[in-house]
């Protein structure tokens, strides 16, 4: 496999995105998200492309950030910038004009469930945990999971995984409304290609067109949802319960939050 942190294969007119960091649970760092603008501005340009599907190498689909990668280190008003930096290209999954699937592999957390939800359709592996894992961290959200969760669960359920920040599977997920279909993980590629054909089928104009009049119709914003969470995401990156919380992760063990 190529030693890229961001793959693109096209077959006919489906193309598909594949994250490529299986060692690091195709967590996010900053070639991985440079990498992954260049190729939505190509698929942007590509007026053959029908359909894209995104997949994670290996047994992960994305694990969220790399903290390891120290891009939380910057201080100041910068870092909302930052984070903003970060998590811009995966955000402009919703500026492609074509349908996009996603084919959720394996675990889905954190930033990686945010990639998710930017999505149009999402297959998941029914044993795969899915979480908004950020509370858990000391953190507040970001990639507008606070802003698309509610409105896919219902504000109940999203509450819930938001402030518990706990995993569920694939299945529970499915009951809930946050994917649209659970399958067995050896089945997950083949169901999402099956719908992307499907799509790839149908008058790509037309597609397109109702695509932009379902989001228009949502008053769907969700890059001015992620500037706010990045102000507050920035502010919890400076307490204290987030060095504990990164702490505690990094250890495998309980944090120790102090609500400072």
């Amino acid at each position: 496999m190529e030693n890229k942190p961001i793959l693109y294969d096209k077959n006919d007119k489906i193309g598909q995105i594949s994250f490529n960091r299986p060692d690091n649970l195709n967590s996010m760092n900053h070639e991985t998200v440079s990498a992954f603008q260049e190729i939505i501005n190509y698929v942007k340009n590509d007026r053959e492309l029908r359909c894209l599907i995104i997949i994670g190498s290996g047994t992960t689909f994305c694990g969220g950030a790399d903290f390891r990668s120290g891009f939380e280190k910057n201080s100041g008003p910068r870092l909302s910038e930052v984070l903003m930096d970060f998590y811009r290209p995966f955000l402009d999954i919703g500026n492609l004009k074509v349908p996009v699937i996603v084919a959720i592999n394996g675990h889905a957390i954190g930033g990686g469930l945010g990639i998710a939800l930017m999505c149009d359709i999402r297959v998941v592996n029914r044993k795969a945990k899915l979480g908004a894992t950020f509370s858990r961290l000391g953190l507040h959200s970001g990639m507008a999971v606070s802003y698309i969760l509610p409105r896919l669960v219902g504000l109940p359920k999203a509450n819930e995984l938001l402030f518990t920040g706990k995993t569920i599977t694939g299945e529970e997920a499915s009951l809930i409304g946050l994917v649209n279909y659970a399958v067995d993980k050896d089945k997950v590629m083949e169901k999402a290609i099956e719908l992307a054909n499907e799509i790839a089928q149908s008058a790509p104009a037309a597609v397109q067109m109702m695509k932009q009049s379902i989001y228009r119709g949502l008053d769907w914003d969700p890059v001015t949802a992620a500037e706010i969470e990045a102000l507050y995401q920035a502010r919890t990156f400076e307490m204290e319960d987030a060095k504990e919380g990164i702490n505690a992760l990094f250890e495998k063990r309980k944090p120790n939050f102090q609500g400072k």
